[in-house]
């Protein structure tokens, strides 16, 4: 595992995309910085923290065994790894919300993007990005958010943490290559924030309708079921869980 520390960078994803493009880089190649000074989040949203208190880093992963309509698996195995490293760490009340956020005690402590290198039409590799509230415990007001100290009252060390993560995700990464994916779905499913539980959506039109999360489906749909019994499958980009 080769570990890349960087002080300050504008994307650790944008940084180790283009270094994968000059170089041939080992599986599970890491850079990680003290300060990302243009964190990217889901839907173009934006990754802030506090310098040297949190992780901000991405992971090189080389992936030939999943077709490009199969890719929402490294998703799943990616937020059950840090889901999994940050029970070993005794952080209470752990979720995930869908698709990859972390959440503790219903606030987010962890947010995840996933970037898909493809070569003549074939996904080769995915650049995982992570950025983890880890001694942070202030947070701009209204901004729904904690942090593993919060959650905890103990101190971390980054590294420590890190190198967990590496270790769940290189354990769940083999699930990958095993092809396990019922086995990787069913326990993501299950770690699924408000599953079975009447929940409130928003559409990007202003409408809110009410529904029950049942699951995913296999391209990484949230599966819904709406108030007349009908199943319905809604893109990242249709819907959005209000708490």
């Amino acid at each position: 595992m080769k570990i890349i520390k960087l002080d300050a960078i504008d994307s650790t994803n944008t940084y180790l995309r283009q270094l994968s493009m000059e170089e041939k880089l080992p599986d599970f190649t890491i850079v990680t910085a003290a300060l990302q000074t243009a964190g990217k989040g889901q839907m173009g949203t934006k990754w802030n923290a506090e310098k040297g208190k949190n992780l901000t880093f991405s992971v090189f992963k080389k992936i030939f065994c999943l077709e490009n309509e199969e890719a929402f698996y490294m998703s799943m195995a990616t937020s059950l790894a840090i889901y999994n490293a940050l029970k070993h760490f005794q952080v209470p009340k752990l979720a995930i919300k869908w698709p990859n956020d972390i959440l503790s005690e219903n606030q987010k402590i962890c947010g995840i993007l996933i970037e898909n290198v493809i070569q003549n039409s074939k996904m080769t590799a995915a650049i995982i990005g992570i950025g983890l509230n880890v001694n942070q415990t202030v947070f701009k007001v209204g901004l729904n958010a904690s942090s593993l100290k919060k959650s905890t009252g103990v101190h971390f060390d980054l590294d420590e943490v890190m190198f967990e993560i590496a270790k769940q995700l290189k354990k769940y990464s083999h699930l990958i290559t095993e092809r396990s994916f019922e086995l990787l779905k069913n326990e993501y499913e299950s770690l699924l924030f408000r599953k079975d539980k009447p929940s409130t959506f928003k559409m990007p039109n202003g409408k809110l309708f009410m529904g029950f999360i049942q699951g995913v489906s296999e391209d990484g749909k949230l599966n819904i079921l709406l108030e007349d019994d009908i199943m319905t499958a809604f893109d990242l980009k249709e819907i959005k869980l209000m708490y």
